[in-house]
C-alpha cells in the first residue's frame, strides 16, 4: 500500500466513492441528475459550474472511475494547445489500444481557454474520442463558447454548508490529521472557509504542522487565532461582526456618504465577503433606498453584477464600488419600499375580495352574458391615455393609496404626474 503520510490533506481526504462525497447532495443523491449520469454506465460531456473547493475536481475523478475511464486533466491556466495535441493523442491510443479505454479529458478553469483552444476540442467531442469535463467558477453562458455549450450538460456547484464543513473537520481527525480542536475554532475554521473545502484543508493542514512543532494535541480558539493571525481576526461570515459591517454599509449608501459607504465596501471584501454578495446587496440598495428617484441605479447594480461576473476578483470588483458610489450619491426614495410592504400587509389579513365586473376578461359568450368586463373604457382611446374617474380598485378599497412619492429625483415628477391624474380622476367622478 503506498504511503500517503506525506501527501496533502486534501488529497488524502478526497473521496473514493459517490458515497464518501460531501455536500452537492442536489446533483448526487439518490434520483438526482449526476447520480443518474453515473448509474447509467454511459458517460457524457458536461461541464461542472461552482464556486472553488465544491468539489468539481473530485466529480471528474469519480467519474472516470465508474467509467474505467483513462483521467486526463488539462489546467487552462497552465496549459494551451500543445496539450489538447497530446491529450487528444493519448485519447486515441487509449480507444485503439488493447484495452479499448475511454478517456474523460478534464479542464480546470475552462474559463481560461480562448475561442480556438475551447474549439480544439469539439470535433473530439461530436466523434466520441472523449468524454469532455469542464470545470469553472465562471458564468458558463459568458465564458464557454456557445458550441461547446451546446455539446455539454451544466451542472451547479454549491457552496459546502457549515454541517458539510464540519464533517470535513471531523474525518480529517478521524484520520489523525489534526489534533483535537475545540467547537469554537471548529465554528471559526468553518467561517473563515465560507464553503470552500479546500480552503479548509488547507488550514487545517496549516494548523497540524503548527501544533507538531508545539508538541500540541489540543486547538484552542485562541491558539487558532494567535497561529493564523490577521486573516481570522476581520469578522467571520455569518458572525455579528459580517452583519454590523454589511450594515454600516448600507446605512451609508442610505445616508448619501459615498466616502463611508466605499469604505465599508472595502472593509468587507477584505474582510472575505463573497463579491457576489456583495452584488447582491446592492441590487437590494437600489430597490429599497433609491427606487424611483433615480431608477437608473437599479440597472446600474445589476450592470455591475454582471461586469464582476465576467471579470471576476479582482477587476470585477472596481464595477462593484463604482455602483457603490453612485448608490450613494443618487437621490434617495424608499416610496416604492413602502408601497409594496403596505400592500403585502393589506392581502395578508384581507379577505378575498372580488375582482370588480368592468375589469373581468370576457372570452366566452356566457361570460359577456354575465356582464364580465362590462363597461371597461378602454384607456388609449381617451383623452390624454387616461380614463379619469375610471375605478381599479376592488369594492371597500376606493380611495385607497398606498404609493406616494417622495419630493427627490425623477418622483419629484411622478408626484407631479400623479396629482394631475388624481384631479382629473376627481373630477371624473364628480
Amino acid at each position: 500500500m503506498a504511503n500517503t503520510a506525506h501527501q496533502p490533506l486534501a488529497e488524502r481526504l478526497r473521496p473514493k466513492t459517490l458515497g464518501e462525497v460531501i455536500g452537492q447532495q442536489h446533483l448526487l443523491g439518490p434520483g438526482m441528475p449526476l447520480r443518474i449520469a453515473f448509474e447509467s454506465g454511459q458517460p457524457h460531456s458536461c461541464i461542472l459550474w461552482g464556486p472553488p473547493g465544491t468539489g468539481k475536481t473530485t466529480i471528474a475523478r469519480l467519474m472516470a472511475d465508474a467509467f474505467d475511464a483513462q483521467f486526463l486533466s488539462i489546467s487552462a491556466v497552465l496549459g494551451g494547445v500543445k496539450d489538447i495535441r497530446e491529450a487528444v493523442d493519448r485519447a486515441t491510443s487509449a480507444r485503439d489500444g488493447l484495452e479499448q479505454r475511454r478517456t474523460i479529458i478534464f479542464v480546470d478553469e475552462v474559463h481560461r481557454f480562448n475561442k480556438s483552444q475551447q474549439d480544439a476540442f469539439l470535433p473530439h467531442v461530436e466523434s466520441g474520442l472523449f468524454t469532455f469535463i469542464g470545470a469553472t467558477t465562471e458564468n458558463p453562458s459568458f465564458e464557454v463558447n456557445s458550441a461547446l455549450l451546446s455539446r455539454a450538460a451544466v451542472y451547479v456547484l454549491q457552496s459546502l454548508g457549515e454541517d458539510d464543513l464540519k464533517q470535513i473537520v471531523a474525518r480529517a481527525q478521524a484520520i489523525q490529521a489534526v489534533p483535537a480542536i475545540d467547537a469554537a475554532a471548529v465554528d471559526r475554521l468553518v467561517a473563515y472557509a465560507d464553503g470552500d473545502a479546500r480552503r479548509l484543508l488547507n488550514t487545517l493542514e496549516t494548523l497540524a504542522v503548527a501544533a507538531r512543532a508545539e508538541k500540541l494535541d489540543h486547538i484552542t480558539d485562541e491558539w487558532l487565532l494567535r497561529v493564523l493571525g490577521e486573516r481570522m481576526r476581520r469578522y467571520d461570515k455569518g458572525g455579528e461582526q459580517f452583519y454590523d459591517t454589511i450594515s454600516a454599509l448600507h446605512k451609508s449608501v442610505r445616508g448619501s456618504d459615498p466616502d463611508a459607504a466605499l469604505y465599508w465596501f472595502v472593509r468587507m471584501l477584505d474582510g472575505g465577503a463573497d463579491p457576489r454578495y456583495m452584488a447582491r446587496r446592492l441590487v437590494r440598495m437600489a430597490s429599497e433606498d433609491i427606487g424611483l428617484a433615480d431608477p437608473r441605479a437599479l440597472r446600474l447594480a445589476l450592470d455591475a453584477a454582471e461586469v464582476y461576473e465576467r471579470l471576476g476578483t479582482p477587476e470585477g470588483e472596481l464595477a462593484l464600488a463604482e455602483c457603490v458610489v453612485y448608490l450613494a450619491i443618487a437621490p434617495k426614495s424608499n416610496a416604492v419600499y413602502k408601497a409594496y410592504n403596505a400592500v403585502r400587509a393589506l392581502v395578508k389579513t384581507d379577505s378575498t375580495r372580488p375582482v370588480p365586473m368592468h375589469l373581468r376578461n370576457a372570452p366566452t359568450k356566457l361570460m359577456k352574458e354575465l356582464d364580465y368586463g362590462k363597461g371597461y373604457r378602454y384607456a388609449h382611446d381617451e383623452e390624454g391615455g387616461f380614463a379619469a374617474g375610471e375605478r381599479y380598485l376592488p369594492d371597500g378599497l376606493e380611495g385607497q393609496v398606498f404609493y406616494e412619492p417622495v419630493e427627490r429625483g425623477l418622483e419629484i415628477r411622478i408626484a407631479e404626474k400623479l396629482r394631475e391624474l388624481r384631479r382629473r380622476n376627481a373630477e371624473g367622478n364628480g
